[in-house]
């Protein structure tokens, strides 16, 4: 009962859990009575003193925060779990011990989940919602979308088309598509024909000695762009679709070059880049739910930079490849098939699985080389599932699955 006390007075609370009082006073600065020091011109500092949820002993503020992240293991309820974040510094502090990444649980809760990647031996399930009077594209956490607002946003995208192709902005908003936002993810182009995308991080390599390859966008200078907003693109993935050379009917073929993930992640032993912590731009609440929604300030949570997340150049670490798994022919149907395990339903041709391709030469087991590590599939009107596995992340799934949404005509 006093777990559940305490979790009510969570949700209760308004801007933040937990009072901060601060207690004034004027700082006494004492001055040398010799003309030939001075003393600087400091603005006197207010002692800041932490509310009555900071003073809980240790222990019992670990074994409450524990139950509370053992209970709440789907959204909505699992707002709870923000809400303790958003406590205090000490309580920030001991979630970070708890709370698990994809990898570890299959759970997403913050913001850097989508950018980790997701657990080894079963996927996380999501849906794609699209609106096509408004081009835009926004992913789900959840099996089906439930009647009620209560669905999980993970991501947004808003597809732009331009006279030299096609592109996609990724965003942590599905109202707030501008590229200096900080809800601002990452972006998706593509060439003329649709055969060939290319995905960008909003965020640099963490490592100085790795130059980006791509530049800025023209369209802004450095007077233009906010100071918090990153300056230049960072290569996370290509995407290419072949050419229909003979015109056949078929399925697409597709390959992915995972960029910053390399093929020794899918290896015996190997592991792929996880970043701990997103810059402090983004350092915004998770919000749980449009009716859910919180204003409470965890930039303590996601300060930082992503540290684990380099971009492999050419000719230093080979990257990761994925291609499309191949379907078979079904005689009595008269069309291709793939096992999506009941979670496709509708035939079409932007359907996909995604496997490693990989050689004899690297240590790879078979059933590794066999396990789908992205599924997208058609399951009503404007409503494709997306299922995605190790070592890929949320965002990097749901630009690649973007990718079938624009128009192919040499590939069909």
């Amino acid at each position: 009962m006093y777990l559940k006390s305490i979790v009510r007075e969570l949700k209760g609370m308004k801007n933040g859990i937990g009072s901060i009082s601060r207690r004034g006073g004027e700082s006494k600065h004492w001055l040398s009575r010799s003309k030939s020091h001075v003393a600087p011109d400091v603005t006197p500092i207010e002692p800041i003193q932490q509310g009555q949820w900071a003073s809980l002993p240790p222990e019992l503020l670990l074994d409450i925060i524990r139950r509370v992240e053992e209970s709440e293991t789907s959204w909505p309820a699992r707002a709870v779990v923000v809400f303790c974040a958003s406590v205090c510094k000490s309580w920030r502090s001991v979630m970070k011990e708890i709370i698990k990444t994809p990898q570890q649980c299959g759970r997403i809760t913050f913001p850097i989940s989508l950018k980790q990647p997701g657990p080894r031996d079963y996927p996380i399930q999501c849906f794609i919602r699209r609106n096509r009077e408004t081009s835009t594209f926004v992913l789900y956490l959840g099996l089906v979308p439930s009647e009620h607002e209560s669905n999980k946003l993970l991501l947004a995208a808003r597809k732009i088309r331009r006279a030299i192709g096609t592109g996609f902005i990724i965003s942590l908003a599905a109202d707030d598509f501008s590229r200096t936002s900080n809800k601002y993810v990452g972006k998706l182009r593509s060439n003329f024909w649709g055969t060939k995308f290319t995905v960008y991080d909003s965020q640099p390599p963490h490592d100085a000695a790795v130059q980006p390859k791509h530049r800025p966008s023209g369209r802004f200078n450095s007077k233009q762009v906010s100071p918090r907003v990153p300056a230049c693109n960072n290569l996370v993935s290509t995407v290419s679709y072949e050419l229909n050379a003979l015109w056949t009917r078929g399925p697409r073929r597709v390959h992915c070059t995972m960029n910053s993930i390399p093929i020794s992640a899918i290896e015996e032993g190997g592991n792929a880049p996880t970043p701990t912590a997103l810059p402090h731009i983004l350092g915004k609440p998770f919000s749980p739910s449009p009716s859910l929604e919180e204003k409470s300030p965890m930039s303590d949570l996601y300060s930082g930079s992503l540290s684990e997340l380099p971009e492999l150049t050419e000719g230093s670490i080979e990257p990761l490849v994925l291609k499309n798994k191949s379907p078979r022919w079904h005689e009595q149907l008269q069309c291709w098939c793939l096992n999506f395990m009941g979670r496709v339903t509708v035939a079409s041709v932007k359907n996909f699985q995604l496997v490693a391709a990989v050689d004899p030469s690297h240590n790879v087991s078979p059933v590794e080389q066999e396990r789908v590590i992205l599924q997208f599939g058609k399951i009503g009107k404007d409503i494709f599932t997306m299922d995605y596995s190790y070592p890929l992340s949320a965002f990097q799934a749901f630009a690649i699955c973007l990718t079938s949404f624009d128009t192919k005509p040499a590939c069909e």
